[in-house]
């Protein structure tokens, strides 16, 4: 036996492999009763049989997975992770990894769902774990089995129709400061998500052919969005008073990318005040498909505007589509008093 750190540890060799590892107690006597226990084991052949994940909590999970298997990816995901393990830890941070049962995982569920998350938000986290024990098994050997796996995905129904009335986005624009109701305004007439929006540079801004392009869209592909005459007068107006130390449209008074949270902010505020405290940023941009699908634009427009991988993401705006064909029709109904009905032509029929 050996002490590092205060901590008593143990060194075994049997059957020609070397056992070395903390007894977790500065107490001699407790780290002999730990190291006979261990040498029982090893005679029982009931050691090996044992994993590394015993002795570890979802807290080193998380710290060795944030340091070697993040960086990996991009920096969206990225932070999706750490905003995952801000909701994980303070659950899961202290228990041992194979003391996190289904069981346990349906209570963080249940959990997550008493704060009001929806079913593809618990899809994600469910996934960054499965994700987190399936490297502790492959990579590190720290596990046997995968529990995350044994709790299958919940059905996702996340669509919200929540959408902007003229009155209602009077009320919104009125109470914003004007960096902001800029920033809205454009979201409203181009559909851009908020980071593209945050993220647009000039070069992506063509005035002379009214026109944005986004290189890089949420599914990887470009797309194209001409612009209203409200967007054109926007872009124009920033164009004027243009920072040219920067490519960025959008900018903080000290010429920097403008910060999520700080939109978010401002954003609750003025929702509030206009009491709209049900409509989120994202809802802008359901707004503007909204009014596309009211107008009698196809989905299929739609979806490519959107940015869409596939029409089937657009079908949720065919109803307003249908509420268009009605009123479309609906003038029919008004269009003369000379028009001939089915009764005036039966009774014709029949004289």
């Amino acid at each position: 036996m050996f002490k590092r750190d205060g901590v008593w540890w143990v060194s075994i060799t049997y059957g020609g492999r070397r056992i070395r590892r903390s007894t977790g107690t500065p107490k001699l006597e407790l780290a002999k009763a730990i190291e006979a226990k261990l040498r029982t084991e090893l005679i029982e052949g009931k050691y090996f049989d044992r994993c590394e994940g015993e002795e570890k909590t979802f807290q080193d999970m998380a710290d060795r997975f944030m340091l070697e298997y993040a960086p990996k990816n991009s920096k969206r995901t990225q932070m999706h992770y750490k905003t995952t393990l801000g909701h994980a830890l303070p659950f899961f941070g202290n228990m041992k990894l194979t003391s996190i049962t289904p069981k346990r995982i349906a209570e963080y569920k249940a959990m997550r769902y008493s704060r009001g998350i929806k079913p593809g938000t618990f899809n994600l986290e469910r996934a960054m774990f499965s994700k987190m024990f399936n490297v502790a098994i492959r990579e590190w050997e720290w596990l046997k089995e995968n529990s995350v796996s044994k709790v299958s995905r919940d059905r996702e129904n996340n669509h919200r129709d929540r959408w902007l009335s003229i009155e209602d986005e009077r009320r919104l624009l009125e109470n914003m400061p004007e960096w902001l109701r800029e920033i809205v305004l454009l979201a409203l007439h181009t559909g851009l998500r908020q980071d593209e929006l945050l993220s647009l540079t000039w070069d992506r801004a063509n005035l002379l052919q009214r026109t944005i392009v986004i290189q890089k869209s949420k599914n990887g592909r470009a797309r194209t969005i001409p612009l209203t005459s409200v967007a054109m007068g926007i872009l124009e107006e920033k164009a004027r008073i243009r920072n040219l130390k920067t490519d960025l449209v959008f900018t903080n008074t000290i010429g920097k990318k403008i910060g999520k949270s700080w939109v978010l902010e401002n954003f609750i505020i003025a929702r509030k005040k206009a009491g709209l405290d049900d409509f989120h940023f994202h809802d802008l941009r359901h707004t503007f498909a909204t009014r596309l699908a009211q107008r009698g634009v196809d989905l299929y427009t739609i979806s490519k505007l959107l940015g869409h991988v596939n029409i089937a993401m657009t079908q949720r705006y065919a109803h307003h589509c249908q509420e268009s064909l009605r009123a479309g029709i609906a003038v029919l109904e008004n269009s003369g008093h000379d028009l001939v009905t089915v009764g005036e032509i039966r009774n014709v029929s029949n004289a």
